[in-house]
């Protein structure tokens, strides 16, 4: 079975990526996905008692948690050493399943995979990517974004030049669709062949 990490940073397009791959039937793990649906389980008892009043409702409220750790590197250290190792369970418990089934290749959509030692547990690595120019746009068309939430969080990413060096195959996500699907094709066509030898 075939690891394929996929990463980029915010705005580069991952979650289209993600979604392409599922639509070719490649099984996709998302630690984004898998954090969601902490904050609304098991998570939440844990954050609430290191981050007092982050949590309402009996869910993490975001916004809330995300002003406690902004900005605070100690803050967000003690929330990633909650939240990192049940992710991990989460991946591996995916990665079982897909053994069992036989899957030939598998996707872990990771935003922080160098960021936190995740290519090691990968084959090979995809990075998807787009000029900071298109990025920050992206990124600033979304509700509540702003310029200083969106360099705290680049402040956090390894620089897009160097997760590009460091990958195995890069698609440029600012064309059409299609030519990103046409990408990712490609790509699952050069892993399975890797995988039938």
């Amino acid at each position: 079975m075939i690891v394929l990490g996929l990463t980029g940073s915010i705005g580069m397009g991952k979650s289209t990526a993600a979604q392409m791959f599922l639509d070719e039937g490649i099984p996709v793990y998302s630690a984004d996905e898998t954090v969601h649906r902490l904050y609304s389980g098991e998570a939440v008892p844990l954050i609430e008692a290191v981050f007092p009043g982050t949590t309402r409702d009996g869910e993490v409220d975001r916004a809330r948690l995300s002003e406690a750790v902004i900005s605070q590197p100690e803050a967000l250290k003690r929330l990633e050493s909650i939240i990192h190792p049940l992710v991990r369970s989460e991946e591996e418990k995916f990665r079982s399943d897909a053994r069992v089934r036989g899957d030939k290749l598998i996707v872990l959509d990771i935003p922080l995979l160098f960021e936190t030692g995740g290519d090691a547990r990968v084959d090979r690595i995809l990075v998807v990517s787009v000029p900071e120019d298109i990025q920050r746009k992206r990124v600033l068309d979304r509700p509540g974004m702003t310029s200083e939430k969106l360099d705290a969080i680049l402040a956090r990413q390894m620089p897009d030049s160097e997760k590009r060096a460091r990958a195995d195959f890069v698609i440029d996500t600012r064309h059409s669709f299609e030519e990103t699907r046409g990408a990712i094709r490609r790509v699952i066509e050069t892993l399975r062949g890797i995988a039938s030898h």
